[in-house]
């Protein structure tokens, strides 16, 4: 991920809550000809323009020989084009008093440039030259290689459980590529040639593999004619668009494994597959995990952390993807309690929400929460922007950004109870210990 530049415009994006209210968010979406689909929301409250743009690619349309590529492409888009030297892409966005960035997961990768909103041009401009044609040569290519293996080894060698999520991953996914993280490997970066590099930007890097989401001061008509202007000559892509089909395989048995690595306090974990995202039970897990973990008043946090003093951190999440995911539950442990204690303890928690139903004043709780995050994911035109982009790709329908909250109220309590029995198995999970390296045994001692 980039570095955010920040000028005065863009410390009003920071504060500017342009959708505070949960009012319904209209837009208008179109498709090009060349395969480009548009999306166009107009918010006139504050002088700010989000110009977004999300390319359907992630780490899981890599070769296995060749994962990092999405993620180095998002620093590679930065490298400058045909009319944009090398260096100037920030530097332009920072003069016209604006901010950007980008992210890669494993199903897409995001751009972004938040501008003032006489400077919609500028944007468009922006993101059509990188995606007409972006500079792919031996100096950005050499520069980008050792940015990216120096994030890599600050990201994962050098920060505490910085490799956790990698451990978990490449044990959790047998088969599907979200075995591999976004990141990628350093060895298969420093192999790729530049004409690998430029056979993932021409297959990926294309009008029918992008949205284009543009949200905040605008005229829907004017930015129709700019968009015309900057996008419609760009040729649609002749190649192949890899979407991966593999289905992982459902775990037969309890998978127990550790990790030993340069941290004081050991982690543990249990990872446990669920549906892809937008699946009916999706919603119902993904409620079953505030309860569990949001805030200091949830279940996890108030009993082991609170009452028992047993952990310093626990916490679930489900990681949402577009293919199936995984529910995660990890916990660390106080000074002086160990690993097995503190996964007896959080295995009680959820023991509970399993074989009981929660409560109608803790359900009623859930679905305020819920209902905030909602609307206030949706409170900045960044935010609105980029929804309306996933929303759109993932699911099919941008409109569930004014009505997705309707799936998650559909969620009863028996519903969480019942997904809780369905997908936190015991006998179909990962169980991972990630231990400071002083506790490895000794190989000597053991052969004695």
């Amino acid at each position: 991920m980039r570095k955010i530049f920040y000028a005065f415009f863009g410390f009003l994006f920071l504060i500017n809550y342009s959708n505070a209210n949960g009012s319904e968010i209209e837009f208008e979406e179109y498709k090009l000809d060349n395969g480009l689909h548009v999306i166009l929301h107009e918010d006139d409250s504050t002088p700010l323009v989000a110009v977004t743009i999300l390319y359907h690619v992630g780490s899981k349309n890599e070769d296995p020989e060749r994962t990092g590529f999405a993620h180095f492409f998002e620093h590679l888009m930065f490298e400058g084009s045909e009319n944009i030297k090398r260096g100037e892409f920030d530097k332009i966005v920072e003069t016209a008093g604006g901010a950007l960035n980008a992210n890669t997961n494993f199903d897409r990768t995001f751009y972004y440039e938040i501008l003032p909103s006489n400077q919609l041009e500028l944007g468009l401009w922006l993101e059509s030259e990188r995606l007409l044609h972006l500079n792919v040569d031996s100096v950005g290519v050499e520069t980008q290689r050792k940015v990216v293996k120096e994030e890599r080894k600050q990201r994962l060698e050098n920060q505490p459980y910085g490799s956790l999520a990698q451990e978990i991953f490449k044990r959790a996914y047998k088969v599907h590529p979200y075995n591999w993280m976004p990141i990628g490997s350093d060895q298969y970066i420093d192999q790729a040639t530049i004409d690998e590099f430029m056979e993932f930007y021409k297959t990926y890097y294309v009008p029918q593999n992008a949205t284009l989401s543009i949200a905040g001061d605008i005229d829907i008509d004017e930015t129709k004619e700019l968009v015309d202007k900057y996008f419609s000559g760009i040729p649609k892509g002749t190649r192949e668009i890899y979407r991966p089909n593999v289905v992982e395989p459902p775990m037969k048995e309890e998978l127990r494994d550790s990790v030993f690595e340069n941290v004081q306090l050991p982690a543990v974990v249990h990872a446990y597959h669920i549906p892809a995202q937008g699946t009916d039970d999706y919603y119902a897990i993904n409620m079953l995990t505030t309860i569990l973990s949001q805030g200091q008043s949830s279940r996890m946090y108030k009993e082991l952390v609170d009452n028992q003093q047993i952990a310093l951190q626990a916490g679930s999440f489900p990681f949402a993807l577009e293919d199936s995911g995984l529910f995660i539950v990890f916990a660390i442990p106080n000074i002086g309690k160990s690993a097995d204690e503190l996964e007896a303890a959080f295995e009680t928690e959820i023991s509970k929400v399993k074989n009981e139903l929660i409560t109608e004043r803790e359900f009623q709780k859930l679905r305020n929460q819920v209902e905030n995050t909602f609307v206030s994911r949706n409170a900045r035109i960044a935010g609105i922007a980029e929804s309306l982009a996933n929303y759109h790709v993932y699911f099919g329908d941008a409109d569930l950004i004014n009505n997705e909250i309707e799936r998650y109220m559909k969620v009863t309590r028996d519903d969480i109870k019942r997904v809780a029995n369905k997908y936190l198995d015991p006998n179909k999970r990962l169980v991972l210990y990630y231990l400071p390296k002083s506790m490895k045994p000794n190989e000597n001692n053991d052969a004695n």
